[in-house]
Formats: C-alpha cells, structure tokens, sequence
C-alpha cells in the first residue's frame, strides 16, 4: 500500500510541474487589439477625412472614446513576448463634431517605417 501512494504521490507531482511549465509557456506571449492595414495610415487628410472613409479603410476601431471633448477612434496591435520581439502599432484618430478627421497620430515599434 505504502509503494502505490508513493507512485501516486509522484504521477500527480509531476503532472502539476508540467501544468506550471505549460502555463509559464502560454503566458509568456500576449497579443491585444487587432491588426489593421498600417499602409492605409498615409491616405487619411486631416479636415478631408471622413468617418465612413476611416471605417473603409481600417474597418470597426478597436477602441472608441472621447479625448478633449472629441469622438476618437484607436486602431492598435500590441504583440509582447518574453522571449522575443515585442511588437506595437497604433492609429489613434479623432473627430470633428461633422465626423471629419480633426488630428491623427500613428505610432509603431517598427523603426524603418
């Protein structure tokens, strides 16, 4: 009886060693937002600009809010890794009170752009 607890005691052991390690594993890379087409990002003219013309080329925002009292629209994607690159990109725009595009700011890690 002693023998088969110790065996049993070992199986469990190492199964919850390996459930750490595959944790550890999963979390260790994050992606948050959705990609969009940042070659798109040049098009956009502040004051021209339409929200229906930002939805054609972007698609739905990931994030919407509002920033000194106008409508902005994020577009963000934001891959982190422990053990690799870390990779961010965002379009923040915002809006004229007649939805025209009043200012834009695109952000990335990708320093030859």
């Amino acid at each position: 009886m002693k023998n088969f607890n110790q065996n049993n005691i070992k199986k469990h052991t190492n199964i919850i060693i390996l459930t750490f390690i595959f944790l550890f594993f999963i979390s260790s890379c994050l992606t948050l937002g959705k990609d969009f087409p940042h070659l798109k990002v040049k098009s956009i003219k502040n004051g021209e600009t339409t929200k229906g013309d930002i939805r054609k080329l972007f698609g739905s925002p990931w994030l919407s809010g509002i920033n000194n009292g106008e409508l902005t629209w994020t577009y963000g994607n934001y891959d982190y890794s422990l053990f690799g690159k870390k990779e961010a990109k965002d379009l923040v725009i915002q809006f004229d009170d007649k939805g025209i595009v009043s200012t834009y700011t695109y952000s990335t890690t990708q320093h030859d752009e």
